[in-house]
C-alpha cells in the first residue's frame, strides 16, 4: 500500500477539520434550530453537549483513524477480529454520499442567491414574491442542476488534488475568509435598532420552555455541525501525524464550532427582529426570510451577497470532507488513481443529486416513503444514520478497540492528556452511549422527549 498522506502542518490541520465542521450545520442550520428552541437556553445546553458528549467522540473517531491509518472501512476491520464491525465503516461511507447530495442542492441554492445578490434581482421584491421567485427557480429543474453540478465539479476539482494540495490548501484561504465576512456582518448588526433584542434572544437564558427534547436536540445540532458519526473525523483522523496532540485539536476545533454559530447567530437575530421577522421562521430563515430583510436594509445588496459567499465558502470546505470519506474508501479498496476515484465518487454524487433535485419539482412523481427523495434523505441520515453511526463508534472504542491501543494513540504514548484521559475514557464506555441510545430511539420515534 502506497504511503499515506498527512496533514503539511498543525494550522492545516485545524483548517482542514474545522473546515469541515464550520458549514451550513453553523451558518443555515445552527440559527433556525436556535431560533425554534429558545435562543439563549439552546445556546447554553449546545455548549455543554459539545464539550460533554462530542468531544470525547471526536477524540474517538480521530483515535480509530489514526490507530489504523485508513478508510472508515477498514479502520474497523483492522482494529476488531469481528468482522462485522467493517458495517459500522461501510455505514459512515454511505452516510457522508447521502449527505453530500442533498447537501450539494442547497449549495446549488446558494449560488443562485449569489447570483441574484449581484443582479439585485430580489432586492425589490415583496416576501410573498421572493417565495414565488425561489419557488419557480426549483421548479425549473434544469437551473439548480447547473448550479449542482457546478458545485459538485468545483468540489471534486479541490479534492483530487490530494489532502496537502487540494484541501488543505483550500481551508487555509477559506477558513479566514468566512471569519472576515462573519465579522463584517456582525459590525452590521451592531448598528440595527433590534440588536439588544437580538442579543437578549440569543445570549440570555430562558429555560422555561427547555426540557430533554432541548437537549436532544442540542446534541443532534452537535453532530450534525461537528460532522460525526459519518466517517469524516475517522478519515481524517488516518491523516493526523502520530505526534499531534488530538486533545488540543479536538478542543480547538470544537471552539471554533461554536463561535462560528453564536457570531451567525449576531449577524442574524439583529436583523430578525430589527424588521418584525420570527426567529422561529425555520429551515427557509436562510433563503427565504433573509433575502426579505437584505430587501429592506441599507447596504442590502451588499451584506447579501457577501452572506451567500459566506454560505458557499462553508458549504464547500463541508462537502469536500464529505466527498473524501468516500474518495478514500473508493481508491483504496479499487487501487485506483486519486483523480480517477474522485471524478467517478462525484459522477455518482451528481446522480443522486439529480434525482433529489427532479423529486422537487411541481408533478414529479419520485417518492419514498411519502416523501421527495430530498426530504427522505435528509430525514434518513439525521434521524436514524447519524446518530447510529455515533453510538456504533463510541460502542467500538469503548468496548471492542483495544484499550491500551487506545490509550496509547489518544495520548501519544502518555505525552498529552494524561490528566483528562481517564474521564474521557468513562465518558465513552458508559455515558455517552446511554445518551446517543436515548437519542437514537427518540430520533425513531420510539420514545418522546
Amino acid at each position: 500500500m502506497a504511503k499515506r498522506s498527512t496533514f503539511g502542518s498543525r494550522f492545516g490541520t485545524i483548517a482542514v477539520v474545522g473546515g469541515s465542521v464550520i458549514g451550513l450545520g453553523n451558518i443555515w442550520r445552527f440559527p433556525y434550530i436556535a431560533g425554534e428552541n429558545g435562543g439563549g437556553a439552546f445556546l447554553m445546553v449546545y455548549v455543554l453537549v459539545s464539550f460533554l458528549v462530542s468531544v470525547p467522540i471526536m477524540l474517538s473517531e480521530f483515535t480509530i483513524g489514526r490507530a489504523s491509518r485508513r478508510n472508515s472501512m477498514r479502520a474497523f476491520r483492522k482494529l476488531s477480529k469481528i468482522r462485522s464491525w467493517r458495517l459500522t465503516g461501510y455505514l459512515g461511507i454511505v452516510t457522508a454520499f447521502t449527505i453530500l447530495s442533498f447537501y450539494s442542492v442547497i449549495a446549488g441554492w446558494g449560488l443562485e442567491f449569489i447570483k441574484q445578490s449581484l443582479t439585485g434581482e430580489f432586492m425589490s421584491l415583496a416576501p410573498e414574491q421572493i417565495k414565488e421567485n425561489f419557488d419557480g427557480f426549483v421548479a425549473t429543474g434544469w437551473k439548480p442542476f447547473l448550479w449542482t453540478f457546478g458545485f459538485v465539479a468545483f468540489t471534486a476539482a479541490i479534492v483530487a488534488f490530494g489532502i496537502e494540495k487540494g484541501i488543505e490548501r483550500f481551508n487555509k484561504t477559506a477558513m479566514p475568509l468566512m471569519f472576515l465576512i462573519l465579522v463584517v456582518m456582525c459590525v452590521n448588526a451592531v448598528t440595527l435598532p433590534g440588536f439588544r433584542q437580538g442579543m437578549s434572544f440569543l445570549l440570555k437564558p430562558d429555560f422555561s420552555g427547555a426540557g430533554l427534547g432541548t437537549v436532544l436536540q442540542a446534541i443532534g445540532q452537535s453532530f450534525f455541525s461537528l460532522s460525526l458519526g459519518m466517517g469524516i473525523m475517522v478519515t481524517y483522523g488516518s491523516y493526523i501525524k502520530k505526534k499531534q496532540n488530538m486533545f488540543r485539536l479536538s478542543s480547538t476545533v470544537v471552539m471554533a464550532d461554536m463561535a462560528i454559530a453564536v457570531l451567525s447567530g449576531i449577524a442574524i437575530f439583529p436583523a430578525v427582529f430589527s424588521f418584525g421577522i420570527s426567529p422561529t421562521a425555520g429551515p427557509e430563515l436562510v433563503f427565504l426570510t433573509l433575502p426579505n430583510i437584505f430587501a429592506q436594509m441599507t447596504g442590502g445588496q451588499i451584506l447579501a451577497l457577501l452572506f451567500f459567499i459566506l454560505l458557499l465558502a462553508a458549504a464547500i470546505t463541508s462537502s469536500m470532507s464529505l466527498l473524501e470519506v468516500v474518495v478514500a474508501y473508493v481508491l483504496e479498496e479499487f487501487r485506483l488513481r486519486r483523480r480517477t476515484a474522485t471524478v467517478i465518487t462525484a459522477a455518482a454524487v451528481l446522480c443522486v443529486a439529480t434525482l433529489c433535485l427532479v423529486s422537487q419539482m411541481p408533478g414529479s412523481g419520485l417518492s419514498i416513503a411519502g416523501r421527495n427523495i430530498f426530504d427522505f434523505l435528509d430525514e434518513v441520515t439525521s434521524t436514524y444514520s447519524i446518530p447510529l453511526g455515533g453510538l456504533l463508534i463510541v460502542i467500538f472504542a469503548g468496548w471492542v478497540m483495544n484499550e491500551s491501543l487506545f490509550k496509547r494513540e489518544l495520548t501519544n504514548d502518555g505525552l498529552y492528556g494524561k490528566a483528562v484521559y481517564r474521564p474521557v475514557r468513562m465518558m465513552v464506555k458508559y455515558v455517552i452511549p446511554v445518551v446517543l441510545a436515548v437519542l437514537f430511539l427518540n430520533q425513531a420515534g420510539l420514545i418522546k422527549a
